[in-house]
């Protein structure tokens, strides 16, 4: 299998393992991880995902021995037809992409455990997560570009809002490699680890953000998301009205934890 899932409690390990393909996106895997992740979604006791690849590397892109075999003005076809997942977060409003999951948009937490390359349509999957995890020797880039594969799961829109604009279209323009440590410094990841340490690490940090009260942590994330694009004060009502719901839902009772002496100090609970 392909793809295969791990859990841990409340936290998914999401896996795709094509090692002898350096996981290149193939049909079966791209549908295969993004069933995964919608169930990951409908799945009322999962909290948060991390997904990693097998073998030594995230992804190294579009499967381009698979993509040789098409043809036609509409190469994809019926491959990017969207899954019939009746789920209000599928991504079923638009085609499903070649690379499977990167047009859906989830109310829960993914992390992306790196290591070795995520390049081209493996490195559009990594910015689909919220955020990400890389090894020392891990990469990006985008290594389409000397084929004439154009980005089109996401690459061109998530990835000038990570980095900026300018810094952007240097990244796609060149389709240069770009380290972990650089990643780092541009704000394109958040941890590098030591190799072999990311799924660990990505696992950790998923275990830390499932053990929070979790309608606090969707809204907030939920709110980053909504006030993408929007001016300051419509960003602010919007933050505001996203708030108010959660603050009577759980923020009262946890003030009244804290009260009750609970959590000082930073102490978790």
């Amino acid at each position: 299998m392909a793809v295969r899932v791990e859990k841990s409690g409340s936290v998914w390990t999401v896996i795709h393992s094509r090692p002898e393909a350096r996981n290149a996106m193939d049909p079966e895997s791209a549908e295969l991880l993004h069933q995964a992740f919608v169930d990951f979604e409908n799945d009322s006791e999962a909290k948060v995902a991390v997904f990693w690849g097998e073998g030594g590397a995230f992804c190294s892109g579009w499967d381009l021995k698979f993509a040789s075999t098409l043809d036609g003005p509409n190469p994809l076809g019926e491959l990017a037809m969207s899954s019939d997942d009746s789920s209000p977060s599928n991504g079923s409003d638009i085609p499903r992409g070649a690379m499977g999951p990167s047009r859906l948009e989830l109310s829960k937490p993914v992390i992306a455990a790196i290591s070795g390359p995520a390049v081209a349509g493996g490195m559009e999957l990594a910015l689909w997560a919220d955020f990400r995890v890389m090894e020392r020797s891990s990469y990006f880039g985008v290594y389409c570009r000397r084929w004439g594969v154009p980005l089109i799961d996401g690459g061109t829109v998530r990835l000038p809002r990570i980095v900026g604009q300018g810094r952007a279209l240097e990244i796609i323009l060149t389709g240069r490699q770009v380290m972990a440590e650089e990643c780092e410094r541009i704000g394109l990841c958040e941890y590098v680890v030591d190799d072999g340490l990311s799924r660990q690490k990505a696992e950790e940090l998923a275990n830390q953000i499932a053990s929070f009260p979790q309608a606090c942590v969707r809204a907030d994330r939920r709110s980053v998301f909504m006030q993408e694009g929007l001016p300051i004060r419509a960003a602010l009502i919007e933050e505001w009205i996203n708030g108010q719901p959660i603050l009577a839902q759980e923020g009262i009772s946890g003030a009244n934890r804290f009260a009750q002496g609970e959590g000082r100090h930073g102490e978790s609970t």
